[in-house]
């Protein structure tokens, strides 16, 4: 469990207050004593808010999300794989709320001029926290091919590539909608050069989140392609011993009834040429199958 707590830092020309885990009576001691929208407050700490931003006359309230997710855990929700941050600022102040701790908020006396710059700071790292998923994603897609095709396909689980994709889809849905807010945020012009930087830096990830995405749809449509070559492969080689063994059972059949007369079974060489006949008829049906390519 996260602690709760409430760090206040002061810069040259503004504030930050750090707020994590609040409960819902300092939900509405926040709103007062900043002068904050209490149902904004609330949005900040729901698990499920997507990425967005709104723009009032005191200030702008942003929710953004980093991604905080484990893969191995098998999560595929946008609440399981990351955790939000919730932004409130002005020119004079800059307030975070967030019911998860970040490493990346453990910020040492760095040498922030406004509250734009640390804005655009904490947001940049935000961003970065989708870099190593994707590299995750990208190593397990490379391991499940070769699996599929050089090894044993058997061995890999349809639940393990439903959760690839769907890890895929939404991260990259995600990162879809972290752009859109980071495309309305208005800067001064000194700090336009570092919100293209994150601009850049979010379509990049979204084209590779994108190639991934395929590279998992084209895995899943291979690994159900291989599965059913195998299945045809069996009933191939059911097929074939069908077409040998039939022919071979009538005769079986026939000579097995229980009649009293059938002359054949007083032939003095009549097991034996019963036998040439099966032959006979097994050779036939190899020599065909090997003319139409089928053995």
């Amino acid at each position: 469990m996260s602690k709760q707590y409430q760090i206040t830092k002061s810069f040259n020309h503004f504030e930050w207050i750090d707020i994590c885990k609040p409960d819902k009576e300092e939900l509405k001691k926040i709103a007062e004593a900043y002068q904050l929208d209490y149902f904004q407050i609330k949005d900040s700490l729901q698990p499920g808010h997507l990425p967005k931003i709104e723009i009032h006359d005191r200030y702008t309230f942003i929710v953004l999300r980093a991604f905080t997710a484990n893969f191995k855990t098998g999560a595929s929700t946008v609440p399981e794989l990351s955790n939000k941050i919730a932004f409130f600022f002005n020119n004079e102040k800059l307030i975070t709320i967030h019911s998860t701790p970040f490493s990346f908020l453990n910020i040492q006396d760095k040498p922030f001029t406004s509250v734009e710059d640390l804005l655009l700071h904490i947001i940049f790292k935000m961003v970065n926290s989708y870099e190593q998923p994707f590299e995750e994603l990208d190593t397990k897609i490379s391991e499940l091919e070769k699996v599929i095709f050089l090894k044993d396909y058997t061995k890999v689980s349809i639940e393990n590539l439903y959760f690839l994709k769907a890890q895929a889809r939404i991260t990259k849905k995600l990162l879809q909608i972290f752009q859109n807010v980071v495309n309305q945020i208005q800067v001064k012009d000194e700090q336009r050069t570092a919100q293209q930087n994150i601009k850049d830096h979010l379509l990049s990830l979204i084209l590779s989140y994108d190639e991934v995405l395929e590279d998992a749809n084209n895995l899943l449509n291979s690994y159900h392609s291989v599965n059913a070559q195998k299945n045809n492969d069996v009933m191939k080689l059911l097929t074939v011993f069908s077409a040998f063994f039939l022919p071979l059972t009538f005769i079986a059949g026939i000579y097995g009834m229980n009649f009293d007369y059938m002359p054949e079974l007083e032939w003095h060489f009549g097991y034996f040429a019963t036998l040439t006949v099966m032959l006979v008829i097994a050779i036939i049906i190899f020599l065909w199958f090997k003319r139409k390519k089928i053995l």
